[in-house]
């Protein structure tokens, strides 16, 4: 190769990695501030609200996914796991020096994940229908792919109490077609349900929903909100609330309903008992997240550029707000802590 020809290829790939340094700080739908604070994305409504912090913004830490879902992070190793459920894949994010890598593929079409009291992941499995867990020793455990006879529809999200019982979602997503899981019949209701780990036995404890979503306790378990996303086969949008008593279910008042033509999607707790949600699907200015005070008052907004699918509390301290959103992950420094321990 001659020397003009070696310093046009040194040229134009010199350009391509501008280019390509370029476009990583670019945001599909748009640019985020950077590094301009306070971040005008972290938008407080009420002074109850504690998501902005004043020398924090909103960071895109992964992306170049399909639907990013279900993230859930891990202390012990600083792990952030998510599900990009037309892949079909799980992906890892280490907050130690920002790699991402593939945890599991295929992953069975997952969507929701959680972990429990001794720190091992539970996932809802789209196309195997049913939630497992995975072992320390990276084995797999079924914990329930069927409730009296019958296959799941497809488990969507899952929370786990103090006593171990896992409660989940079977809105059944995943069999409405090819693209998250599988064409099938629902065979079940759609339901909520309460898995007792201990004798093996589930119960519905919820079966008026019309698409049971995102799940999740308030601090002292005497509170379960669960989202209803039913707007996408002509029910409601909402989140409703129930009085936990025992293995039993209470109530079930609307909480928050003002997101149609919208829905939320995945919903988390923080330790005041403030509930955050996912947003998205309607208005490209709502997408992002929701934060609500116990007593239900919309007290502020986190925006993102992509509909936000769920989202999860973690980092050393359980103050960054992992938001899973369409093709990507974001994160910010929050200044509450997750209701679920680290």
């Amino acid at each position: 190769m001659q020397r003009r020809q070696i310093l046009a290829a040194a040229t134009a790939a010199a350009t391509i990695a501008a280019t390509r340094a370029a476009h990583a700080d670019r945001l599909p739908l748009g640019d985020l501030p950077g590094t301009r604070y306070p971040d005008p994305r972290v938008e407080a409504l009420d002074k109850r609200f504690h998501g902005k912090v004043g020398n924090a913004a909103i960071e895109r830490i992964a992306t170049g996914y399909r639907w990013a879902e279900g993230p859930v992070y891990f202390p012990a190793s600083g792990r952030l796991v998510w599900s990009d459920i037309p892949n079909n894949q799980m992906l890892q994010w280490s907050e130690v020096d920002g790699h991402v890598s593939v945890f599991r593929n295929p992953s069975n079409y997952s969507n929701g994940n959680t972990k429990d009291r001794e720190g091992r992941l539970l996932t809802c499995e789209h196309d195997a229908r049913r939630i497992t867990r995975t072992e320390h020793d990276g084995t797999i455990t079924v914990l329930i792919d069927s409730y009296q006879g019958k296959p799941l529809n497809a488990p969507n999200d899952a929370v786990v109490a103090a006593d171990g019982a896992v409660w989940f979602t079977d809105p059944g997503y995943g069999i409405d077609g090819p693209y998250e899981g599988h064409k099938a019949t629902a065979e079940l209701p759609r339901s909520v349900y309460r898995l007792d780990l201990k004798s093996g036995a589930a119960t519905v404890v919820a079966d008026d929903f019309t698409r049971p979503n995102g799940i999740c306790f308030s601090p002292d378990e005497k509170t379960l909100y669960v989202v209803d996303s039913g707007i996408t086969h002509g029910g409601p949008a909402n989140i409703r609330s129930f009085a936990v008593n025992g293995d039993k279910l209470s109530g079930g008042k609307v909480f928050a309903e003002n997101f149609a033509p919208g829905f939320s999607d995945g919903v988390r707790t923080d330790t005041e008992g403030n509930v955050w949600c996912s947003m998205g699907w309607a208005d490209p200015k709502e997408d992002g997240v929701r934060c609500y005070a116990p007593t239900g008052e919309l007290i502020g907004k986190i925006h993102l550029p992509e509909t936000c699918a769920n989202l999860c509390f973690g980092g050393r301290k359980n103050n960054r707000l992992f938001m899973a959103a369409s093709t990507s992950v974001y994160a910010v420094y929050v200044d509450a802590l997750g209701a679920l321990k680290p």
